[in-house]
């Protein structure tokens, strides 16, 4: 079964990256494929937000729609998505987000794991599916600089930050 799994680094707090991933309605505006995104329930109970969204994603002319239930734990700072009807077999994906150095940056966990029902969607969409998610953390990244301020990233990182928005002024 095809996976894919990142950690990485990223200058904002696990806080700020598990409210930007939970904010699925913003997905179409920056996840790679994601064409369109709309939920269809919300419920919050035993400290748990949990929805159902339905979420079509395209590349050249193959387009698909797909319904997951998602279960975002604000507590703990993950998010779980679990497949419920589509072209897959199986599909899930977990996020965890932990803060580090003080709460100035976070270790981001992404871990995804799809099957397609279908071969031949599996080699259409593949390997489409593998670069888009090698690209879904910097696509959060940079969504958080937008959201957050890429200035106050820069500026978490103290005498470097400073010496990386010169050059970049300079350019």
């Amino acid at each position: 079964m095809p996976s894919f799994e990142t950690k990485h680094r990223i200058r904002h707090s696990a806080a700020e990256m598990f409210a930007l991933v939970a904010d699925v309605e913003s997905y179409p505006e920056f996840v790679p494929l994601c064409e369109s995104l709309r939920v269809r329930s919300r419920k919050e109970a035993e400290g748990k937000i949990v929805f159902v969204a339905d979420m079509a994603v395209g590349y050249k002319a193959v387009r698909e729609t797909f319904t997951s239930r998602v279960i975002c734990e604000p507590d703990k700072l993950k998010i779980l998505t679990e497949y419920i009807d589509g072209p897959f077999h199986h599909l899930e994906n977990r996020w965890s987000f932990q803060d580090i150095e003080g709460g100035a940056a976070c270790l981001v966990d992404f871990r995804i794991e799809y099957e397609f029902r279908s071969k031949m969607l599996g080699l259409l969409m593949g390997k489409m599916f593998d670069v888009a998610f090698h690209k879904f953390v910097d696509a959060f990244e940079k969504r958080a600089d937008l959201v957050y301020g890429r200035a106050r990233r820069l500026a978490r990182r103290g005498a470097a930050g400073h010496l990386e928005q010169k050059l970049e002024r300079d350019v």
